[in-house]
This record gives structure tokens, C-alpha cells and sequence, in this order.
């Protein structure tokens, strides 16, 4: 268990969004918890722990979704979510930039 490892709350409200019924050798939540240790980590793809499935798999997996929009749609999603619970419109209207971090 890592502190990356989604929660069973989490899971199962990213497997509703992801509403993917195929059959795995390796459960959904296994490669999405392997795609967040990487990236809150840092480390290198080779570096995955043995608990997880191979590298090359969660690369796969990471790689099929970024070009097929999947962690857009995710993102997208879950904002919305979040925003609608504190009864604020989906999609935000304004954005701030602090002139002191802008160039």
C-alpha cells in the first residue's frame, strides 16, 4: 500500500467515469494506482515496484489514454464534480494570474 493508492471512494468514482466493462489480467485499479505512484514520484518507468504490473504495461496503459483523451476526460469530469458540490458552475469563468509569477 503507498500513499499514491487511490482510495475505495476514489476508484470507484474513476471506474463509473471510465465505465470500462472489458476483462484484465491485472485490475484497473492496479494500473492507475502504478500511474499515479510515477507521476506524484517522479521516478523513472523502470523503476516501478515489483507489487505493481510491468512497466511496459502501465506505460501502455498510460500512454493509450493520454492519446485517446482519457485523463482529459477524467480531469474534466472530476472538476466538475467537485464544482457542482460547492454549487459553482461547471466549467470556471474567470482565471487569475499573479503578475509577479508572469513575465
Amino acid at each position: 500500500m503507498y500513499p499514491t493508492n487511490l482510495t475505495d471512494s476514489q476508484y470507484e468514482v474513476i471506474k463509473g467515469i471510465l465505465n470500462d466493462q472489458r476483462k484484465r489480467k491485472y485490475e484497473l485499479r492496479s494500473i492507475i494506482n502504478a500511474i499515479l505512484y510515477i507521476s506524484k514520484g517522479g521516478i523513472q518507468w523502470r523503476l516501478l515496484p515489483k507489487e505493481f504490473p510491468s512497466w511496459q504495461l502501465i506505460y501502455y496503459y498510460f500512454r493509450k489514454w493520454l492519446l485517446y483523451g482519457v485523463w482529459n476526460k477524467l480531469q474534466r469530469t472530476l472538476r466538475e464534480m467537485v464544482r457542482g458540490k460547492h454549487h459553482k458552475k461547471a466549467c470556471p469563468s474567470l482565471g487569475i494570474i499573479d503578475s509577479q509569477s508572469v513575465q
